[in-house]
């Protein structure tokens, strides 16, 4: 499919003489097409054309371009255009060079963006309009954007009937699963015997159309798919055991996102961790819903700076085969929550490294904190409970707890009394030390 792309491209490329780049609706790169500028390659003059237009070199380099330039190039209606659209250079936005931009459009629905840098050659080209028709050559350029806007369609619709799949396979109803398991596993051919991972991201925002003219034009948002994912799609997260895991104000509950990712062994969990941190930096993940209100409650337990305000990813251990999936979505999901909770383990965290939160985690929604930390977690008592949790992470030693604190051992010990006094808790019992770790363990989620 690719090479499909990078050949139209290309052909629009060779047909205007100018550097095209076809990125999507998310601003993600797909293919760029070189034109022979006359320059000399050896003599980096390649490089030098490029340079003159910052922009499109990290569009390049990094495969996407930031969320700052897709806010200003969607401020000239893009999202909205039927037909070319001439944008001027803005040097204060990076943009040095004008750009002529051709929407990729399949059935009224915009699927991404031509663009064409123009260093002044092409500013005779005639757009069309009522001042007269389009210059032939950008007639035949549009022909060709149209034909990738059939391919984009088709690579939607196949990416939302696999999303579809996994959908159901994870969270669909026990007699369906068995269907979808063996479509997803169709689908998927040999990469369905794995190893495969599961990464969830919390919590995700479905739909990011830039406003309300826009939404028109995109009523299906697509969602990411970074290299070495197989299947994505958005499911609605079940609330945690923490004290404000359900919304409480009647929001909607908060959505995550599922992406199966394919490894190279089933020792390295790279790929799934890579396509983690990519899927963590879209438009869709970030903070909202039950997952922030989790957070306020987190936060008298917090380090200062070490709070997590965006979105979390977590990791599941790798599978063969897909028999074992809808499992590695609760290892996922827990991760995450576990990364949210405690920013050391964060942004992304395997769920085999997240220790006590790989119990916690699959407990049932609590509708307040246990009792005995009530008081704990109260403002004027949130140097007692980061005292407590930092002598109980600590396995109960002093020095090493003072020293992880910076305070005196006396100080510690007058904290360990108060907090003895506030909990009812005899902190040389071991049980009671249980109890209260975690009950503060389980107050981050």
């Amino acid at each position: 499919m690719l090479d499909d792309y990078q050949q139209l491209v290309d052909e629009i490329s060779a047909a205007l003489g100018a550097p095209a780049t076809l990125e999507n609706r998310d601003f993600e790169l797909i293919a760029f097409g070189a034109h022979d500028s006359g320059g000399d390659p050896d003599k980096g003059d390649e490089a030098d054309e490029l340079a003159l237009d910052p922009v499109r070199t990290r569009s390049i380099l990094r495969r996407r371009s930031t969320a700052a330039v897709r806010a200003w190039f969607e401020g000239f209606g893009i999202a909205r255009a039927q037909a070319p659209l001439r944008i001027p250079p803005d040097p204060g936005a990076g943009v040095f060079m004008g750009r002529i931009c051709l929407p990729v459009r399949h059935r009224g629905v915009v699927h991404g963006y031509v663009w064409l840098l123009d260093d002044g050659h092409l500013s005779d080209l005639e757009l069309g309009g009522p001042s007269g028709p389009p210059d032939p050559r950008l007639a035949r350029a549009m022909e060709t954007a149209s034909r990738i806007g059939a391919l984009l369609a088709a690579e939607a619709q196949a990416d939302e009937e696999l999303g579809g799949q996994l959908r159901d396979l994870l969270t669909g109803p026990p007699g369906g699963r068995d269907t979808a398991r063996t479509a997803l596993r169709a689908a998927l051919r040999g990469a369905a015997d794995g190893p495969l991972a599961l990464v969830a991201v919390t919590p995700w925002a479905p739909g990011d159309a830039a406003n309300a003219d826009d939404a028109a034009d995109h009523p299906a948002t697509r969602l990411p798919s970074p290299p070495g994912v197989a299947a994505v799609c958005v499911l609605p997260v079940p609330p945690g055991p923490g004290p404000a895991a359900g919304p409480a104000d009647g929001r909607s509950p908060a959505a995550g996102l599922a992406a199966l990712v394919r490894l190279r062994a089933s020792t390295a969990l790279d790929p799934a961790r890579t396509a983690a941190e990519q899927l963590l930096r879209s438009a869709g993940a970030g903070p909202g819903g039950a997952v922030s209100a989790r957070a306020d409650a987190a936060r008298a337990l917090e380090r200062p700076g070490t709070v997590r305000e965006g979105g979390s990813a977590g990791v599941s251990a790798p599978r063969r085969g897909l028999d074992d999936l809808p499992a590695a979505w609760s290892e996922a999901l827990a991760a995450a929550r576990a990364a949210r909770a405690d920013a050391r383990l964060g942004p992304v965290a395997e769920w085999a490294a997240i220790g006590p939160y790989r119990l916690l985690a699959a407990l049932p929604a609590l509708t307040g904190p246990d009792p005995v930390v009530q008081a704990l977690l109260k403002p004027p008592h949130a140097e007692l409970a980061r005292t407590a949790e930092a002598f109980l992470d600590c396995a109960g030693q002093a020095s090493r707890t003072a020293q992880a604190l910076g305070i005196h051992r006396q100080t510690l010990y007058y904290r360990l009394s108060r907090v003895e006094q506030l909990t009812g808790l005899d902190l040389d019992a071991g049980e009671d030390r249980l109890l209260l770790h975690m009950a503060l363990k389980s107050a981050r989620l």
